[in-house]
C-alpha cells in the first residue's frame, strides 16, 4: 500500500500532507487515510452474521442448565433477596430469619420485615436481577437469568468491537470466542453477582467510544480537501471511502449537510492551517456516540462505584484521541487546543450525562427515602422533616441520599473492613495469572453409588470462579507487547486495551489488605481479548504478506484459539457443579492456591 510522499511542497504545506513516519520507519499515511476508519469497507452483512454466530453459542453454554445448582450461591443470597424486595416493595428491607430455606422451599410469604435496610452497591444491578425474577420467577434461573443475557450480549459487543478496532470480521469473531470460553466471564454470567453488569456497561461505554473516535475522525477527513494531483493514485484510493457519506453518520445517500461532503472542503482546512487555527469545530460539538458513552458509564457507575475509575481513565484518553486527529490535520498546538473545543464539551457528554444517568438510577431510593430516614436518619442531622412536601421534600430526599452515600463510602473505606478475612480473598496484584480463584460452591464428599458417583472414593461437585488459564496467561504476553505496540509503534489499539486493563485493575491494588476477590477482574476480561486479538492480528501479518507468512500466521492464531477452547471444556465441569471423582478434581487443581 503506497503512500502520500513526504519530500513534495506542495503537499507538505496542506493539511493532508504525510506528517512524519510510523512506528515501522516508513512513511505515515496522509491525513485523510489515517482519518477513515478501517471498518469503513468491510463486509457489513458478515460483519453481523458472524459475530451473531458466536453470540448464540455463548448462550447456549450460558443458559444450558442455569438454574443449577438450586441454591443462594455466595452472594446471591444478598443481591437476589435484595432485588426481589426492590420488586415486591420498590425498596430493600430487612430479610426475616432463615429467608434462604424458605425461598428454596417456594414459601415466599412475608420474606422482608418492615424495616428499610442498609446495603452497599448501588441500586441498577439489583433491578436487572429483578427483572429476570418478574419474569420467570423467585427460583434460581430467574435471579440468574439477567446475568445469562447480559453476559451473552457482551460477546457481541465485544466482536463488533474488535472488528471495528481491525476492520476484520474474522478477529471480531476470534475475539468472541476467546470471550465466550473463558472461565471467568462463564462463571459470572451464570450468577446472580452485579460484576457481569458492570463490566458489561464498561464495556458498552469504551465500544461507543471507539464508535465515536470513527464518526468524529470521518467527519474530519470529509472537511479535507481532495488530494493534489501529485498525490499517488493509491493513496487517492485508499482514502476514497471518506470521500462517501457512511451511513452511520448521514443515514441517507447524500453527504450529511454538516459535513459538506467531500466536494466543498471546510474552510478552515482547504488550504494551509494558520497557527491559531482549530480545524472543524461546530460539526463535532455534539457527538451522538459520545453522549452514549456517558449514558453507558453512568449505568456501569449505577452498579458499581469502580465504574467510575474506568470512566476518567478513558475521558483522559478520549482527549488525547482528539487532540491526534487535529495534529493529523495540520493544527498546531493540539493538545490545548483540542482541551478547549473537544474535552469541554465532552465532559458534558461524558460526566455531566452520566452523573445524571446515575442520580436517576436511585428514582426508587428517592421515592422511598422516608423509610430509609426513619431507619437510618437518626445521625443524618435535623433536616428531616415528616411533613415535609413539594420541592423542599425533592431536596430533602436528595440530601437523605447524599447522607445515605456518606455512609456507604465509609463502609467501603473505613476500618470495619480492615480486620476482616475470607477464604477466598485474593491480592488483585496477581489477578492477571489466576492467583486464587473463588469457590462459588463445592460439594467435596459424595460418597460412591450417591448421585451418581461411580468412583472408588468420593466425588465432588463444584462451581469454582476461575479464568481459563491459557487465554489468561496469554493475555499477560499480549498485554506486555501491547506496551510495545502502543508506546513504541504507536497503535492507539492497543491503548485502548492497556487502559481498559489498568483502569479496572490497579484501582483494586490499594485494597489489597481488605476481602477483595478475584471474580473483580471480570470487567478487565474483555479489554485483556482485545489485547490478545490484536497481537494474533500481527501473528497473522498484513493483506499483502505472503500467502506462506499468511498460512503459518493463520496456523498459529488459529491453535492459540484452539488451545483457550480445549482448556475451557477441560474446565468445564468445575464451573458448573460437574460431578468428578477426586482424582480428576485434583488433575484441575493445577496449585494449591486454587484449592
Amino acid at each position: 500500500m503506497s503512500s502520500a510522499p513526504t519530500e513534495t511542497p506542495a503537499v507538505a504545506t496542506t493539511s493532508y500532507a504525510a506528517l512524519g513516519r510510523d512506528g515501522g520507519g516508513g512513511p505515515r499515511p496522509d491525513a485523510r487515510r489515517r482519518l477513515t476508519p478501517l471498518v469503513q469497507d468491510s463486509d457489513r452483512r458478515w460483519g453481523w452474521i458472524g459475530p451473531l454466530l458466536v453470540t448464540a453459542l455463548a448462550g447456549v453454554l450460558r443458559l444450558w442448565q442455569l438454574g443449577r445448582p438450586n441454591a443462594l450461591l455466595f452472594d446471591e443470597t444478598y443481591y437476589a433477596k435484595d432485588a426481589y424486595s426492590m420488586l415486591v416493595h420498590g425498596y430493600v428491607r430487612d430479610t426475616v430469619d432463615k429467608a434462604d430455606e424458605r425461598i428454596l422451599r417456594g414459601d415466599l410469604d412475608r420474606l422482608f420485615t418492615d424495616s428499610a435496610s442498609f446495603y452497599v452497591h448501588p441500586d441498577l444491578g439489583k433491578w436487572l436481577i429483578a427483572a429476570g425474577e418478574q419474569v420467570f420467577g423467585m427460583d434460581s434461573f430467574g435471579w440468574r437469568v439477567a446475568a445469562a443475557v447480559v453476559g451473552t450480549l457482551m460477546v457481541l459487543v465485544l466482536a463488533r468491537l474488535v472488528r471495528r478496532l481491525t476492520g476484520s470480521t474474522l478477529l471480531g469473531c476470534a475475539a468472541g470466542l476467546l470471550l465466550c470460553f473463558d472461565g471467568l466471564h462463564f462463571v459470572m454470567s451464570r450468577l446472580a453477582l452485579l460484576d457481569i453488569f458492570l463490566a458489561f456497561f464498561l464495556l458498552c461505554a469504551v465500544a461507543c467510544l471507539a464508535a465515536d473516535r470513527d464518526w468524529g475522525r470521518l467527519r474530519m477527513a470529509r472537511a479535507l480537501p481532495p488530494p493534489p494531483p501529485s498525490a499517488s493514485p493509491s493513496s487517492v484510493s485508499a482514502v476514497s471511502g471518506a470521500l462517501r457519506p457512511h451511513p452511520s453518520v448521514s443515514g441517507a445517500s447524500r453527504p450529511h449537510p454538516s459535513v459538506s461532503g467531500a466536494s466543498r472542503p471546510h474552510p478552515s482546512v482547504s488550504g494551509a492551517l494558520s497557527p491559531w487555527a482549530f480545524g472543524p469545530v461546530r460539526g463535532l460539538l455534539l457527538r451522538p456516540w459520545r453522549v452514549a458513552a456517558g449514558v453507558c458509564f453512568g449505568l456501569a457507575c449505577a452498579t458499581k462505584w469502580s465504574g467510575a475509575f474506568v470512566l476518567v481513565a478513558f475521558g483522559l484518553l478520549t482527549w488525547g484521541w482528539d487532540s491526534s486527529a487535529r495534529r493529523a490535520i495540520g493544527v498546531r498546538w493540539p493538545v490545548w487546543k483540542s482541551a478547549l473545543v473537544d474535552s469541554l464539551p465532552a465532559l458534558g457528554s461524558l460526566v455531566v450525562v452520566a452523573l445524571l444517568v446515575y442520580v436517576a438510577s436511585w428514582g426508587s431510593w428517592l421515592a422511598n427515602a422516608g423509610e430509609f430516614e426513619d431507619r437510618l436518619g437518626s445521625d443524618w442531622g435535623s433536616y428531616v422533616q415528616q411533613d415535609a412536601s413539594g420541592t423542599e421534600e425533592i431536596a430533602q430526599s436528595l440530601r437523605s441520599l447524599w447522607h445515605f452515600h456518606r455512609e456507604v463510602w465509609g463502609f467501603h473505606t473505613g476500618d470495619g473492613l480492615a480486620d476482616e478475612t475470607h477464604p477466598y480473598m485474593s491480592d488483585p496484584r496477581g489477578w492477571l495469572i489466576v492467583n486464587r480463584p473463588v469457590g462459588i460452591d463445592a460439594n467435596p464428599d459424595i460418597q460412591p453409588g450417591e448421585q451418581g458417583c461411580s468412583a472408588p472414593d468420593n466425588c465432588i461437585e463444584q462451581v469454582l470462579a476461575i479464568g481459563t488459564p491459557v487465554l489468561w496467561w496469554g493475555g499477560v504476553a499480549a498485554l506486555l507487547a501491547s506496551l510495545f505496540f502502543w508506546l513504541g509503534a504507536r497503535d492507539w489499539r492497543f491503548g485502548l486495551a492497556l487502559i481498559g486493563v489498568l483502569s479496572s485493575w490497579l484501582p483494586w491494588w490499594r485494597f489489597s489488605e481488605r476481602p477483595i476477590f478475584f471474580f473483580y477482574a471480570v470487567s478487565l476480561v474483555p479489554f485483556t481479548i482485545i489485547a490478545v486479538t490484536l497481537v494474533l492480528g500481527k501473528v497473522l501479518g498484513p493483506p499483502g504478506a505472503s500467502a506462506r507468512r499468511r498460512r503459518w500466521g493463520a496456523a498459529v492464531a488459529g491453535a492459540f484459539v484452539l488451545a483457550v477452547a480445549a482448556n475451557f471444556a477441560f474446565f468445564h465441569p468445575i464451573l458448573t457443579d460437574g460431578l468428578l471423582s477426586n482424582e480428576d478434581w485434583l488433575d484441575r487443581m493445577w496449585f494449591t492456591r486454587w484449592i
